[in-house]
């Protein structure tokens, strides 16, 4: 019975049975069926007397042209047969009423003042109401037996993953629609999971409603063979979300989960748009979403200079820039091959395809006193954002020597020539490894903080300091993928270490932000949220990527490398702004005369490229540098 059911659908939909069907050949089939459905009001009408049965066969042609004007109205036919819904039955019911109206309405009007044509064009009120009922329920039937056919034919005959869908609301009501419509899909439902007791005993299209406690446990997964939950409560608050995906998770189970309600698509959700659960959604902290007026008015119809623009901050400082309408965006890094993958990037996005004209590309160097003296004779930048900088601690204890040349003077470059070129903000994105620096980095960082915030002058120089960002170049949650991708171990310096998180997106929204509410000589820290622990974010990546076989080793503390970040947002070192993610850091102020003097002797002892002597004056321009690593530690004593 399926291979008929199949061949049939095959004649029927041939080659357009992966895309959508003609749109002719559903308007020529429902213009069909307004001639059949007249013909049976017709005889219906004259059934009880079939010897004065008569059907004007002259103007039979009339009776589908006002039905076929509707239908082209309602676009009735521009749907796909095989996912008819509530909106197509919607269609033919709003088009056929109207055909009726029509029909009604002009009947009476040619009765009062053109009766003769009223009467031979024009059947009964009944046969006009008849036809009306017939064509309707035809038409809507027609859609609903087709669609059933395709599913029963096109239905994916590979084994499905049972699944359960945590949510009988809105949500997952609409998702069990989509899934039962597209066949496609790998997924069987076989139950819903709602916290509501209201809910629980009762049914969706047979599927039944469960209470969390009968169904998160192992003996029913394992029972009912459920490999995938699917989360359906849009609305939901972030801590029970999380709840609800590690319970999927400590139960073996792939955990995905539905957007949001406003990134749906005409009321309905599409199995594209089913996600799989991320690690930020583990996190643990809310998003951090800050409104715009302050950066429009900060950055519109400016040219902004954004250095290290190919790296992971950088390039997303650009992305959000852009969206604020620059007049001018100069894009400045010596990593040439990113670069080229990041022009290529911005040149063919659809947002910023058409704005070419407005964004500059350049390779050079930070510390290249020619080329970048060059770059702000050329553009004449109004706004800077000083992203460009060594960050990986490790590298930077074994070459001591370029870290505090582009940390520390690639800075001091760029400032003095934003000085010189009367740039109003230059933002300098620092780290919290800033805070009390135990590596070569770190305290590379602090110095060149200590240098912007000793200039005055008519440039405001803002920094700003915050952690570890989510899937940057060289963070520990590409490195783990990585490891996973690759079958393992993930390596862990320590079980106990902590680092604070937030996605590139947040922390490039709130430089733009701090930067915008900068007055000179400041620097702010962000509300990074709660630690994470290292050890605890491999678990759940090994979790989300089901690969419990996977080993997870500690590796020892690398050099310069720090147990426990610094606390940033506390009462003893930071002062509220307007805005709560934002906290002023109250730090020592030193004066320009004394940095310069500091600046000097740092210099001399780069000049000779000695690792002891360079670290050595480090220290005295940060005496809060304590090294980890064990060839500067000495050093401390």
């Amino acid at each position: 019975m399926r291979k008929m059911i199949r061949h049939f659908c095959d004649f029927i939909f041939g080659k357009h049975r992966n895309n959508n069907l003609p749109r002719v050949w559903i308007l020529a089939v429902d213009t069909f069926i307004v001639l059949f459905a007249y013909i049976v009001a017709v005889l219906m009408y004259f059934s009880k007397d079939l010897a004065n049965l008569t059907i004007n066969w002259k103007y039979i042609w009339i009776y589908p042209l006002p039905y076929l004007i509707a239908f082209l109205i309602s676009k009735t036919y521009d749907g796909m047969l095989r996912y008819s819904g509530f909106n197509d039955i919607r269609k033919i019911l709003s088009s056929c009423t109207l055909t009726l109206v029509f029909y009604v309405v002009s009947k009476l009007l040619f009765i009062k003042f053109w009766t003769i044509v009223a009467v031979k064009v024009y059947p009964p009120f009944v046969i006009i109401f008849y036809h009306y009922l017939i064509t309707m329920v035809m038409m809507i039937i027609l859609r609903l037996v087709i669609r059933r056919l395709y599913n029963e034919s096109y239905k994916n005959q590979n084994s499905k993953q049972n699944t359960i869908i945590y949510g009988a609301g809105d949500g997952g009501t609409m998702l069990l629609r989509t899934l039962t419509q597209d066949t496609s899909s790998k997924m069987k439902v076989v139950a819903f999971v709602d916290d509501n007791p209201k809910r629980v005993g009762t049914q969706i299209n047979t599927i039944k409603i469960l209470s969390p406690s009968m169904v998160m446990k192992e003996d029913f997964i394992k029972k009912n063979r459920i490999e995938i939950m699917v989360l359906a409560i849009p609305s939901l608050d972030e801590k029970r979300s999380r709840e609800i995906i590690e319970q999927g998770l400590a139960l073996n189970l792939i955990v995905k989960s539905i957007p949001a309600f406003d990134k749906w698509v005409d009321g309905k959700i599409s199995t594209n748009q089913i996600q799989d659960i991320k690690i930020e959604d583990l996190l643990g902290r809310k998003p951090i979403i800050l409104g715009k007026s302050n950066v429009i008015r900060e950055i519109y119809e400016k040219v902004v200079l954004v250095t290290g623009a190919a790296g992971s901050i950088g390039s997303e400082i650009c992305r959000q820039v852009m969206q604020y309408k620059p007049s001018k965006l100069i894009m400045l890094d010596q990593a040439e091959s990113p670069m080229y993958d990041f022009q290529f990037e911005m040149n063919n996005t659809d947002d910023f395809k058409d704005k070419r004209d407005k964004m500059a590309f350049v390779i050079t160097n930070v510390k290249d006193p020619i080329r970048m003296r060059e770059v702000f004779e050329m553009y004449h930048p109004q706004v800077v954002f000083h992203a460009a900088a060594y960050k990986h601690v490790p590298f930077m204890e074994e070459n001591a020597y370029e870290a505090v040349f582009v940390n520390v003077f690639g800075t001091k470059l760029v400032a003095d020539l934003a000085m010189e070129f009367g740039v109003e903000k230059f933002v300098m994105i620092s780290t919290d490894k800033a805070v009390n620096p135990t590596n070569v980095m770190g305290a590379t960082k602090r110095i060149a903080e200590i240098y912007t915030q000793s200039r005055q002058s008519k440039t405001k120089f803002i920094t700003t300091r915050f952690g570890n960002v989510l899937g940057s170049n060289g963070s520990v949650v590409p490195l783990f993928r990585k490891q996973i991708e690759k079958g393992g171990p993930i390596t862990v310096t320590d079980r106990r270490i902590t680092r604070f998180f937030m996605t590139i997106p947040e922390a490039c929204s709130l430089v733009l932000e701090a930067g915008s509410i900068g007055e000179g000589g400041d620097i702010f820290v962000f509300d990074m949220g709660e630690k994470v622990k290292i050890w605890d974010l491999a678990e759940k990546m090994r979790k989300l990527a089901h690969k419990p076989e996977i080993e997870i080793i500690e590796t020892g503390l690398r050099p310069g490398e720090k147990l426990y970040e610094e606390v940033l947002a506390n009462e003893e070192n930071t002062i509220k702004t307007d805005n709560e993610k934002i906290m002023h850091a109250i730090v020592r102020k030193y004066e320009a005369s004394d940095v310069d003097a500091m600046f000097n002797k740092l210099h001399e002892a780069l000049e000779t490229c000695d690792p002891m002597k360079i670290v050595a004056q480090m220290k005295v321009i940060v005496p809060e540098f304590k090294s980890n690593n064990s060839i500067f530690s000495q050093l401390d004593k």
